[in-house]
C-alpha cells in the first residue's frame, strides 16, 4: 500500500487525482491540499510514501518545495506544461504526468512507485535480479536477464536490452558496474561493458552479440579473458 497525498492550487485538479487513486486498491490518499504552507505542516507530523506535487504552484515551485522536504518520499509531478518535465528530473522524480491527466497514464505512474517503494522495502532480495534508472524523466526497472550490453555516449550510458530495446540514462559506466552483479557483467572496453551470458563469439578484437560488434580495450583484455575462462 502506498500511502500518499497531493498538493495543487487547483482544486478541480485534486478531484481527478482523487478519482484515479481511489480506483487503485494500492494508493492511498489520505489527504489533498491546495496551500503549500498547509501541506508542509502535515509533511512535518506524518509519514507518507509520496506525493502528487503540482509543479506550477503560485507561492513555491513545486520542484523547490520537494527539495526542501525532510522526509525522504518518493513523488510524481504533475504539470500542464510538458517543458517543467526536465525540472522533475533533476530530482529524480518517479514519474511527471500532463494535464489533464488520464487514468491510464496515472495507473503507470503509480505502478512504478509501487515497484519501486518494493524494491526499497525488501532490499537485496529484489536487488538481486534489477536496478532502477531513470530515463526520460522517470524511473525504469531494468532486469539483468534483459541486459546485452552497456554503451557510454557522453555523460549517458545507453542499456541495450533484447528485442532490440535500449533506455538511455545519465550516469557514468564506473557508477552503473558498481550497480550490476560482477558475476554477470564485465567491463570491456573505456566505452562497453557486456553480459557475460549474451556473448555469442570472441575474436581477438570484438565480441559479438545479438549483431553487434564490441571492441575489446587492451588495457581491459586481460581481466575479461581471464574472467570468461573461469
Amino acid at each position: 500500500m502506498i500511502n500518499c497525498i497531493a498538493l495543487d492550487d487547483e482544486p478541480m485538479a485534486l478531484e481527478v487525482i482523487k478519482s484515479h487513486a481511489g480506483q487503485l486498491p494500492y494508493v492511498n490518499l489520505t489527504h489533498t491540499f491546495t496551500q503549500i504552507s498547509v501541506a508542509q505542516k502535515h509533511l512535518r507530523k506524518y509519514p507518507v510514501d509520496l506525493i502528487f506535487l503540482d509543479i506550477n504552484m503560485p507561492d513555491m515551485n513545486g520542484v523547490d518545495f520537494y527539495k526542501n522536504i525532510a522526509q525522504d518520499l518518493m513523488v510524481i509531478f504533475t504539470t500542464a506544461h510538458s517543458e517543467f518535465a526536465v525540472d522533475g528530473f533533476n530530482v529524480n522524480a518517479v514519474d511527471y504526468l500532463l494535464k489533464p491527466i488520464e487514468f491510464e497514464r496515472f495507473k503507470t505512474a503509480c505502478d512504478k512507485a509501487d515497484n519501486y517503494l518494493e524494491y526499497l522495502k525488501y532490499g537485496d532480495a529484489e536487488k538481486q535480479n534489477s536496478i532502477y534508472v531513470r530515463s526520460e524523466y522517470s524511473l525504469v526497472k531494468i532486469l539483468f536477464s534483459e541486459i546485452l550490453y552497456l554503451e557510454t555516449m557522453d555523460d549517458y550510458i545507453i542499456i541495450h536490452r533484447k528485442q532490440n530495446e535500449t533506455v538511455l540514462t545519465l550516469s557514468s559506466m564506473k557508477k552503473m558496474m558498481d550497480k550490476l552483479p560482477l558475476d554477470m557483467f564485465v567491463r570491456v572496453h573505456r566505452s562497453f561493458a557486456v553480459a557475460i551470458d549474451c556473448i555469442e563469439s570472441i575474436s581477438s578484437k570484438n565480441i559479438l552479440i545479438n549483431d553487434s560488434a564490441i571492441p575489446i580495450g587492451r588495457s581491459y583484455e586481460k581481466d575479461f579473458l581471464n574472467k570468461i575462462q573461469k
